[in-house]
């Protein structure tokens, strides 16, 4: 059990998730939501033996009951500690098709993991943040959703894809604009480019500095929690200098 505040990442893998929890783990004891376990114990190892406090919850974001049993975990293991920061990072339905190809299940496959993704979590998440608005005043209780291009155009062969990035997009400025009155920063992260990760370390975009750091988007998610109330941003885009915009 531990007492400190807690920070709850959904969407922890080899890349952006791993550094974000890292960051935040740096001050708060992190629960890290994946559906594998696979994904989160190297890191709930790395976290815990390094002297901070992780946990690791396997949960399918896309389905109400696992969610719901997660923050139930998370509620039993943490002993009630409060939580001051939520970051939404999950992935899933890139799917590059032509229109006419594209399946329903492609489609309900990106809305899931996106959309209906980021309603549970935020609607679970939500009240315990709440709960901390008037309790946190350096460091306003904070909801974070990862967002990409396809959030802000759609390109031919993406329409799934997209989709479900427009959905996240939509659900954070409606957040946003109903809980930061009330002591909630909700921002949303536009990620334009490829991340710096073990899976993409073979392409070859012809500079050293053409790939996004996991590790900056990071410090950068830290920044949107460290923001007082007078000055909250709602919305960011990262891009590497090199990136085509």
């Amino acid at each position: 059990m531990s007492q400190k505040a807690w920070a709850v990442i959904a969407g922890v893998g080899a890349g952006t998730g791993s550094s974000i929890a890292r960051r935040f783990a740096k001050t708060y004891a992190v629960a890290l939501l994946a559906r594998k376990p696979s994904n989160f114990e190297p890191l709930v190892k790395e976290i815990n033996d390094a002297g901070g406090h992780a946990l690791g919850i396997s949960a399918d974001t896309s389905d109400a009951q696992s969610i719901k049993n997660a923050f139930e975990q998370l509620k039993k293991e943490s002993g009630g500690a409060k939580v001051a920061a939520a970051v939404y990072n999950v992935g899933g339905g890139l799917v590059k098709k032509p229109f006419l190809e594209l399946k329903e299940e492609e489609l309900e496959g990106a809305w899931a993991s996106n959309g209906r993704g980021g309603f549970l979590f935020a609607q679970a998440v939500l009240p315990l943040l709440l709960a901390q608005a008037d309790a946190s005043p350096d460091h306003p209780p904070t909801l974070i959703f990862t967002g990409a291009t396809a959030a802000l155009k759609a390109s031919a062969t993406f329409a799934a894809f997209a989709a479900g990035k427009f959905a996240v997009r939509a659900l954070s400025q409606s957040l946003a604009r109903e809980f930061g009155p009330k002591g909630v920063h909700v921002a949303h992260a536009i990620i334009d480019g490829l991340i710096d990760t073990e899976q993409t370390k073979g392409y070859d975009l012809g500079h050293a500095e053409a790939k996004i750091s996991p590790d900056a988007i990071a410090d950068a998610y830290w920044y949107l929690h460290t923001q007082p109330r007078t000055c909250f941003s709602n919305e960011i885009d990262l891009r590497p200098a090199r990136e085509k915009w």
